[in-house]
């Protein structure tokens, strides 16, 4: 295990959560879950890693590796110890330069809401039953950004599997 960087609330683990107001209430080799002492919504929690590591880019080997495990085993037991409908996954950058993954459990009614885009928005039904969401403020991109976009992800994503 790295050692702590200093100055980093979150590598101080349980010594740092009083200052967050949280506590930790999992932990294995690699990962701990905390979860907060008052807010908007009951069980609001953390995923992070124990190794100090500022950017989901940035995970190990073993931790890339455990990620998906580790976040299905805490996120089911956040919805069955909450009765939540789901548990929504936030990542957000910038902020604690220690990746944290925020975990929201969500029920009909409560602080939460499922918007990730700003400004007035229009909602159209799709025939699968899902709702497509668009800002008035900040209309769709050129479908050429867009492809162009995706051809860099795929050829990103090429490399990477040549490296394995």
């Amino acid at each position: 295990m790295a050692e702590a960087v200093a100055g980093c609330t979150i590598c101080r683990g349980p010594e740092g959560d009083p200052e967050l107001e949280r506590v930790q209430v999992w932990e294995d080799r690699l990962w701990r879950l905390t979860t907060t002492l008052e807010g908007e919504v009951v069980g609001f929690s953390y995923l992070e890693p124990k190794r100090h590591v500022p950017h989901i880019t940035d995970l190990s080997g073993d931790e890339a590796r455990t990620l998906g495990s580790v976040l299905s085993r805490t996120t089911s037991a956040l919805r069955n110890a909450t009765g939540a409908q789901l548990v929504y996954v936030y990542l957000f950058g910038g902020g604690i330069p220690h990746l944290h993954i925020h975990l929201a459990p969500h029920r009909s009614g409560d602080a939460l809401n499922d918007s990730f885009i700003r400004g007035e928005q229009t909602q159209t039904k799709l025939p699968s039953g899902a709702t497509r969401i668009v800002s008035r403020d900040f209309p769709p991109l050129p479908a050429c950004q867009h492809e162009r976009a995706r051809e860099r992800i795929r050829q990103e994503l090429a490399k990477s599997n040549s490296k394995r």
